[in-house]
């Protein structure tokens, strides 16, 4: 397993791709796996992640970068169809601590969007207000309906 940025810590990501940490999983290759991130900017709240620990953009391998965005493509497709209240997506990479990335294991975020959201700044802890992190059965339930989705 990897150590986080601080060396300290090993990461959640890799113990995630392991199997030894839980996850809400809606898509899994053997390249790549999206789950849903614990805490929800809005319901459907996805990360793709590559399973090799890869801290920063700078670092990902491009033929591995290739494999995420069709990956990320597909899932924001599917949150349209997943009867979840999507009316709109953001996609981005938190790169470096100054952008806001708190897990350094490069991860893409998928953010479900609407109308009138309470959210102006969807970067991880900066969002407001607050996201929610619920119960695993939620996510799990989440999780289920992104990949019904997807098929």
């Amino acid at each position: 397993m990897s150590i986080s940025a601080s060396g300290d810590a090993p990461c959640v990501f890799c113990a995630i791709v392991a199997g030894t940490a839980p996850a809400s999983v809606v898509y899994s290759d053997e390249d790549v796996l999206a789950f849903l991130d614990l805490e929800q900017t809005n319901p459907g709240h996805v990360l793709v992640i590559p399973r090799a620990h890869y801290a920063r953009l700078r670092e990902l391998p491009q033929e591995v970068a290739a494999r995420l965005f069709p990956v990320a493509q597909r899932i924001a497709a599917a949150l349209y169809r997943s009867g979840l209240r999507c009316e709109g997506t953001n996609i981005f990479v938190a790169d470096g601590e100054a952008a806001g990335q708190d897990v350094f294991h490069l991860h893409v975020h998928i953010l479900p969007r609407f109308m009138g959201d309470p959210f102006e700044d969807v970067v991880g802890a900066h969002a407001e207000p607050p996201p929610v992190t619920p119960a695993r059965e939620e996510l799990d339930e989440l999780a289920r309906t992104v990949r019904v989705a997807l098929a």
